[in-house]
């Protein structure tokens, strides 16, 4: 049975990873169905103990939804106490098992989380076994998520800000007292106003667009490379990597990029330069580019697109730019020459690549009934996307570490 698996990421104030919520269904089935909320998430232990949480959450926690059938027949006792926090939904209705359970947890030492969570009489008695109180700020007033602070902060609890969608709605609950947040702020732009690009971002920029130009000059690259020396040593040390069995002495730059080919240029030089601009950005901001560019390359193939993988690995790259750069899309692709095709996507215009980018959006966010609409249309089978994301997560994260994962694709 394929096991579907979405992650969002929870950051600190300081807009540092702290874990990832995750978002499973057990299967294409699951998509139109909500009749089944107790299977789908006793399958989340399944892909956790299968697959292992690091795997999922390199190290961090992770936010594990719980239905009451999931607390009551103690469900979460199979994982480590120390890599999950036990998300309350909702949905759960109180009563004397739910508490008990709740309680067992606590004094197990596992943290707990209060899903969307709204101040009534039901829910107060869980409030005691609580760790974290998750505010969906889409359903509660400005009055609310302040006074909410002021109420339950005093007594230790953590107050978690979900559906942060803008820079205001995070700069405004940190004010308040909010210490942890959700939502798709972190990959959108803190400024939609144009500025300057620090210098060395610049020189990344002008990096990347001459790796893409239609009619890439390869002695222009080098040109471009041998002005950013952190550039020129990362592609030397990668010619000295595991990774590319070098059986020549590299001379040159221009050399060195001969040996890459064109096409192996353009994708080390994307890959280097997004993950280069990203520095001083939460680390999620750089992991989210390299797993959608991966994921993207790989749905080509069942998508029936292999000829476009590059150009499709290139737009995933190149998504989140905007708020790695803290510029608007339109601005940016002034700067740089790129495909029609991937200029489009971009902005957000209807194409062939456009529609594949919104199943890897609607992966990222859990939506599987749009995943499997967007899938049907593209003719993707469901059972094909779960491995595939997998598979991007996994070679997204050797990438970061330095060691990349087994790629069938031309190398970096």
């Amino acid at each position: 049975m394929e096991k579907f698996l979405a992650r969002q990421p929870i950051f600190t104030s300081g807009r540092v990873v702290y874990g990832y919520e995750l978002l499973f269904r057990s299967g294409p089935e699951n998509f139109y169905s909500s009749s089944h909320p107790d299977f789908a998430a006793a399958s989340s232990t399944d892909s956790l103990l299968l697959f292992g949480i690091e795997r999922f959450t390199d190290g961090r926690r992770a936010f594990i939804n719980c239905t009451r059938e999931f607390l009551v027949r103690e469900y979460p006792s199979l994982l480590p106490r120390d890599r999950i926090v036990v998300e309350v939904l909702e949905t759960v209705q109180i009563d004397a098992e739910v508490l008990a359970a709740c309680r067992r947890l606590k004094e197990a030492g596992f943290l707990i989380a209060l899903d969307d969570f709204v101040d009534t009489p039901g829910v107060r008695p869980l409030i005691p076994f609580a760790d974290f109180l998750k505010v969906d700020l889409s359903i509660t007033s400005p009055a609310e998520q302040q006074r909410l602070v002021r109420a339950f902060r005093p007594s230790g609890l953590a107050l978690l800000a979900e559906r942060v969608e803008t820079y205001d709605d995070f700069q405004r609950t940190l004010d308040w007292g909010y210490t942890f947040f959700q939502g798709y702020f972190f990959s959108r732009p803190q400024m939609l106003t144009r500025h300057d690009i620090p210098a060395y971002k610049l020189q990344y920029l002008r990096v990347l667009q001459a790796a893409n130009h239609p009619h890439m000059d390869i002695h222009l690259v080098a040109e471009r490379i041998k002005e950013e020396s952190s550039l020129s040593y990362r592609l030397l040390r990668y010619l000295n990597s595991p990774a590319f069995p070098l059986l020549t002495e590299v001379r040159s730059i221009p050399h060195a990029l001969s040996l890459l080919g064109e096409r192996g240029i353009r994708r080390w030089v994307s890959l280097v330069a997004v993950a280069c601009m990203g520095e001083g950005k939460p680390v999620e901001l750089v992991m989210l580019p390299l797993i959608r560019a991966r994921f993207l390359e790989l749905l080509a193939v069942p998508a029936r697109m292999e000829s476009s993988s590059n150009d499709l690995f290139l737009l995933g790259l190149l998504s989140v730019l905007d708020a790695i750069l803290d510029m608007k899309m339109p601005e940016i692709l002034c700067e740089i020459a790129i495909g029609e095709e991937i200029r489009r996507a971009l902005l957000g215009e209807d194409n062939g690549f456009r529609r594949l980018f919104e199943i890897a959006l609607l992966y990222e966010r859990g939506d599987w009934e749009g995943v499997h609409a967007s899938a049907a249309r593209l003719s993707i089978p469901d059972a094909a996307i779960p491995d595939l994301f997998l598979q991007a997560v996994d070679w997204a994260r050797g990438v970061l570490s330095g060691q990349p994962a087994a790629d069938p694709a031309p190398t970096l």
